[in-house]
């Protein structure tokens, strides 16, 4: 499945013209603004996997609209095209999390190599929020049926072990996930 992209660019030829680069190189331009105000709705809309963002557009600029994307997580890739490499602009860009910064003119042997490596890093960023999440979750879960291993252990006057098994055990027999038999034995203390 190709990579959707919204591009938000305030001059036509230039918009026009990475849209072409684009789609010749196989992603599917979902959207193009004209400026950050109309790249932001239409992110909400169209829930692209990378949005291209010029810095200096009419009514909201490239890295505000930057900033209101990524921390209202409407996305979570952007890449900066840009005609200025001022210290100022790239400090503001990676406070911000941008993935990219291209400076203009754009052409495909900087804009693509760019798009490449921001999706690569977008997907290794998420994969591992997610595999934070699932850690946490097991915590979770684990310290639920230690505690109700302990509620166990302190009623019946039964081995950690025992414990443990009767807790897997009315888990199999009740088709339900350990945490769950944990928290209703908690529950029902």
């Amino acid at each position: 499945m190709s990579k959707k992209i919204v591009i938000a660019e305030d001059e036509p030829i230039t918009r026009m013209d990475i849209a072409e680069i684009l789609t010749e190189a196989g992603y599917d331009v979902v959207g193009m603004a004209s400026d950050g105000f109309d790249a932001v709705e239409m992110c909400k809309n169209l829930k692209p996997d990378l949005v291209l963002m010029d810095i200096k557009m009419p009514l909201l600029d490239g890295l505000k609209a930057s900033r209101v994307l990524l921390e209202e997580k409407i996305v979570s890739c952007v890449v900066i095209l840009t005609a200025y490499s001022t210290r100022e602009f790239i400090n503001e860009a990676k406070s911000i999390g941008i993935m990219g910064y291209v400076v203009k003119p754009v052409n495909e042997k900087n804009l693509l190599p760019a798009i490449e490596i921001a999706i690569a890093k977008d997907e290794e960023i998420n994969y591992m929020k997610e595999s934070i999440e699932k850690a946490k979750e097991d915590l979770k879960a684990r310290k639920l049926i230690e505690k109700a291993k302990g509620i166990l252990m302190k009623k019946g006057n039964i081995t950690e072990e025992e414990a443990y098994n009767m807790i897997r055990k009315l888990s199999m027999d009740k088709r339900a996930p350990m945490k769950d038999i944990a928290k209703a034995i908690i529950m029902n203390r």
